[in-house]
């Protein structure tokens, strides 16, 4: 190891925020479904509980990357989500740092050949 090498390894964009599992999943949907999505979709695509989704929901407007609208009228009232600009733009920043960390295990693979034949990152 060499004097360069200092906390190459750190990856301090890996978001904590967005790096708990089911908050990576609701994040995704949104970001894949731009025009919202209901409570009871994201509690489908992501395999979540009411209680679970809603708790983890609670952090992301807390954080402002998601926002929550409720509308009520005739008949059951309804929960949308949406991904907010600021959560778009964390979303992708926290991308690029996955990219990072499959780059580095990249160039380790081409250098050792650790991972066989068809790794490829990109």
């Amino acid at each position: 190891m060499n004097d360069n090498d200092a906390g190459r390894f750190a990856y301090n964009g890996l978001d904590r925020v967005l790096h708990e599992k089911a908050r990576l999943g609701i994040l995704t949907s949104l970001f894949t479904h731009v025009e919202g999505l209901t409570f009871n979709d994201i509690k489908t695509l992501c395999s979540l509980t009411d209680g679970n989704l809603s708790r983890h929901l609670q952090v992301l407007e807390r954080e402002n990357l998601v926002e929550i609208v409720k509308e009520t009228g005739s008949g059951r009232p309804q929960t949308t989500c949406f991904l907010t600009d600021s959560g778009r733009q964390r979303y992708l920043d926290y991308l690029e740092e996955l990219q990072t960390v499959l780059k580095a295990v990249a160039q380790q693979e081409q250098k050792e050949g650790q991972f066989g034949v068809g790794f490829n990152p990109a």
